[in-house]
């Protein structure tokens, strides 16, 4: 008998017929089921109402702990009260305007103290955006254009990131990319060797959290090998840190890890959910960044970069990811023994602050799958097949909470299916 009553989700399905008669897919990308995540959609929350500290409320009235952060933009908590205040005063003096607020160099004077590379910074507004300019510099760099991506890779929805056989994507825009495993240098220079050299750049991100499998994280020995590769061949090497940025590092995640990129793309944790990104560079890619023609109607927009600068402040005045690793593995230590009390293998992977969940007694994921939407239905908001984010408004009382949830819903499900055995 689980002890946390089911969440009912009437007025959610109700808005969700009404966005598909109003919206493509109702709800789109990784945010909607069209991506086949939320399983089975009933448990699930659709539409959301509001938002403070580290829950959200959907339309239905339902409090979640929020372990998906919108996905990243959400590291200090919901409204936090700093950031919206700075943000809020720069509104009254100017937002988008026709010239750019003397708030934008501030902007990127901060990036500049806080990231280890940064010599400058330019700005705009998706992850997506990051990692396109980042490879348009690597080629207006060294005028060559193929681009190395590790495999299992994900920087962003432009056609030249997805795959030929995509809706809407040509062959030809993903022509110039080479995809290698993880880490492999001979792989990396038969790349070279088979394309004549003519490889622009190195783009990947920190680690390997990608979905549907458990995330492996770096060593700083291997990243140095892929540093000294790629200087040795003139390779331009960026990192993807737009989920990863700030989290394990505030002077990047290349310095986390004991090297320095070229170029660093920062966009989820850069402004605690107010609508920017950032790319930062090395004094020797200024030229290149200076040449390429990029730029958008609301990039310069001032009210962000206040919140930027407002974000970053705290981010280093609470020491933030000291914080995320203190409290992803008080979290996830405790989800692992709780599944344990019940006969369930949960691995949990990754980097504490960006941990990855897997339920290992079941290779086909359904098992996982099926714990996920009861930890959902009862106010934990986890994903299936996505790494999550610890917030710095997340408490030991809201982990407590969680573990308590998880293990009800690990119960559930081991009831649910006798037959495997499971011990209560």
């Amino acid at each position: 008998m689980s002890k946390f009553p089911e969440y009912k989700h009437d007025k959610s399905k109700e808005w969700f017929d009404r966005a598909l008669a109003a919206i493509p897919s109702g709800v789109y990308g990784h945010l909607g089921p069209s991506e086949g995540l939320f399983l089975p959609i009933t448990k699930w929350p659709l539409l959301g109402d509001r938002a403070e500290g580290t829950y959200f409320w959907d339309v239905d009235g339902n409090k979640y702990i929020d372990y998906m952060c919108a996905y990243g933009p959400n590291v200090l908590g919901y409204n936090d009260k700093d950031v919206d205040a700075a943000a809020a005063a720069q509104r009254k003096l100017g937002d988008c305007t026709t010239t750019p607020s003397y708030k934008m160099v501030e902007c990127a004077e901060k990036l500049k103290d806080v990231v280890d590379i940064a010599d400058w910074a330019f700005f705009m507004k998706n992850g997506n955006d990051a990692t396109t300019f980042s490879v348009m510099c690597a080629r207006a760099h060294t005028g060559k254009k193929k681009m190395i991506l590790f495999r299992g890779y994900y920087h962003g929805a432009s056609q030249w990131t997805q795959k030929a056989d995509y809706p809407g994507v040509l062959p030809e825009e993903v022509a110039n990319n080479i995809v290698v495993p993880w880490f492999d240098i001979q792989a990396l220079q038969e790349a070279y060797d088979s394309c004549n050299g003519d490889i622009a750049g190195l783009i990947a991100q920190p680690y390997d959290h990608g979905n549907f499998f458990d995330n492996v994280t770096a060593t700083k020995e291997q990243w140095a090998a892929v540093r000294k590769w790629c200087d040795k061949h003139g390779v331009v090497l960026i990192i993807d840190d737009v989920r990863c940025g700030f989290r394990l590092d505030l002077a990047g995640s290349d310095h986390y890890y004991g090297f320095k990129a070229d170029l660093i793309c920062f966009c989820k944790a850069l402004a605690n959910g107010y609508n920017m990104s950032a790319v930062c560079g090395q004094e020797h890619m200024k030229n290149a960044a200076s040449s390429v023609t990029f730029t958008g109607s609301y990039w310069m927009s001032a009210v962000p970069f206040a919140a930027c600068i407002a974000c970053l402040d705290k981010l280093e005045k609470i020491n933030a990811p000291a914080l995320f690793k203190e409290k992803g593995t008080k979290l996830t230590e405790g989800l692992i023994a709780a599944g344990k009390r019940h006969g369930f293998d949960l691995i949990a992977s990754g980097e504490p602050a960006l941990f990855y969940l897997r339920i290992a007694n079941d290779d086909s994921l359904m098992l996982h799958q099926e714990w996920v939407a009861e930890c959902v239905s009862r106010g934990v908001f986890i994903t299936s097949h996505h790494n999550h984010f610890i917030n710095a408004a997340l408490t030991d009382e809201d982990i407590n909470l969680t573990i308590e949830i998880a293990e009800d819903a690990f119960s559930v499900v081991a009831e649910r299916h006798p037959d495997l055995g499971l011990t209560k």
